[in-house]
């Protein structure tokens, strides 16, 4: 079994993780921690693999726990589970090796998925001494291939969509038009409309109608609060 510590300042949260975790088959809840002290202790005085890991706390936040398990190279994996979607927080995240990271409020199915692509990892990794380049790259992939960013659709570019990604995370709590970032970005309407299309698609963004403008609604765009992670599929964090 997987043992399992959840980090949350929130009985109520922690509780409700815990529901779901115990839902997954191989794993367990070996504890429930209120901040990183007591978390600390926990993962001194009981075998832990994994810890389920809340940002936003009171005292101590949880990139600190994050960063002294990996000053001390302990062997536990974390997935982050958070309300924290700002790009400095994921990036910290990913620089200290996160195996996954989960933004409040999720689907359980989100949930499930990234707790069983975990353990066919730990698995794997747990039943071998050596590895051949093959059983290495399904660790590191999950399907035998060379880990790699998904393509964007054709007629986008990455450099022109990283532009407009970073444009929108600066003014992330800011509505906007396709006419209004268009200008900024400088380029024309109808391309901004293929990039603003694909990334509502992804879920990155939400579009709403706007009814006070005359004759025809306008499209007005925001961040999604629930699924900016969707972009780093297609775009490193470490480029934005």
């Amino acid at each position: 079994m997987i043992r399992v510590l959840i980090v949350d300042d929130d009985p109520m949260v922690a509780k409700i993780n815990k529901r779901y975790l115990e839902a997954v088959p191989g794993f367990v809840c070996a504890g429930i921690a209120e901040g990183v002290d007591s978390a600390i202790d926990m993962l001194n005085s009981t075998e832990i693999h994994l810890v389920l890991l809340d940002v936003y706390m009171p005292g101590k936040r949880g990139l600190e726990l994050l960063k002294r398990m990996r000053n001390e190279q302990k062997d536990i994996d974390v997935i982050i589970i958070s309300a924290a979607s700002n790009i400095e927080t994921i990036q910290s995240a990913l620089h200290f090796g996160v195996v996954d990271y989960l933004i409040k409020p999720f689907e359980f199915g989100r949930f499930r998925d990234s707790l069983k692509k975990y353990k066919k990892k730990f698995e794997l990794l747990h039943g071998h001494e050596k590895f051949s380049q093959e059983e290495l790259d399904k660790l590191l992939k999950g399907n035998g291939q060379t880990p790699r960013l998904e393509d964007i659709p054709k007629g986008l570019t990455k450099t022109t969509l990283r532009k407009i990604v970073k444009t929108i995370l600066r003014n992330k709590d800011a509505t906007f038009s396709i006419e209004g970032l268009a200008n900024e970005i400088g380029i024309s309407r109808v391309s901004m409309g293929k990039y603003l299309n694909f990334l509502t698609e992804i879920k990155f963004l939400d579009v709403e109608a706007d009814y006070e403008t005359k004759g025809r609604p306008a499209r007005k765009y925001r961040l999604s609060k629930q699924n900016t992670e969707a972009i780093y599929v297609y775009i490193e964090a470490a480029d934005l």
